[in-house]
């Protein structure tokens, strides 16, 4: 697959996801939850059957690895550190999407930073 596909794929994949992911999120707010409670969104989520736990250590395992390494890989490809707190806070929207898009601005970043000149 080019590279042009690939990003507009992470990019379509960032936003559908999002989009997706944040239709239960307004349903959960709606039936009371409070989102700026993250941990209680965690716990109704992980209470919610074996399932929903599963995927809630999945998702918070994943989300922590993440952040760790978007804020390490931007400073280290030379993207900076700016750029991967920048991202890490995006996750806050979900991984799901802060992800991909961090995927696209690395290899335009990398790309870039190959040519001559």
């Amino acid at each position: 697959m080019g590279t042009n596909l690939r990003q507009a794929l992470y990019v379509v994949v960032a936003f559908g996801s999002l989009i997706w992911a944040w239709t239960h999120g307004f349903a959960w707010i709606a039936g009371g939850g409070n989102i700026l409670n993250l941990p209680s969104f965690f716990i109704d989520a992980h209470q919610s059957g074996s399932a929903a736990a599963f995927l809630t250590v999945d998702i918070l395992t994943a989300w922590g690895v993440f952040i760790a390494w978007v804020i390490t890989d931007a400073r280290r490809i030379g993207l900076g550190t700016g750029w991967g707190v920048g991202f890490a806070l995006l996750s806050g929207l979900g991984t799901c999407f802060a992800f991909p898009l961090y995927l696209v601005k690395r290899e335009r970043f990398l790309d870039a930073k190959s040519q001559p000149g």
